[in-house]
């Protein structure tokens, strides 16, 4: 009965040594939910990273093959036109300042302004 006894405690503390590595020791429980975290990180950025180079790729094998990409991005990063092309700016009108009197086209306009001048 004591042999028993003995072994029952033996087991009960082998339990108790099992569980406390599960639960804190390495590699337990809290490191894999630690290291699941940073799988799902690593993969998002990744799928981020394929859509990237997917992108990168298809615009290389467009400038590649044809001469509108190169055409487009001339014509919008370095400003280039076509010879015979005319250029036009188009300005938002709220960024305008208006005309001080004295650049108006109206003769009146500008008389006024060298009338209040000091």
């Amino acid at each position: 009965m004591r042999a028993l006894l003995v072994v029952l405690l033996v087991l009960a503390t082998l339990l108790a040594w099992l569980q406390y590595r599960l639960w804190f020791g390495v590699g337990g429980t809290e490191q894999v939910e630690e290291l699941r975290g940073r799988v799902e990180a690593q993969a998002r950025q990744n799928e981020g990273l394929v859509q990237r180079n997917a992108a990168l790729a298809a615009e290389v094998a467009d400038l590649k093959s044809g001469e509108a990409a190169i055409e487009e991005r001339a014509r919008g990063e370095l400003g280039m036109i076509k010879p015979g092309e005319t250029f036009y700016r188009v300005v938002d009108d709220a960024r305008i300042a208006p005309l001080p009197a004295e650049h108006a086209l109206d003769p009146d306009a500008r008389q006024r302004a060298q009338d209040e001048a000091p």
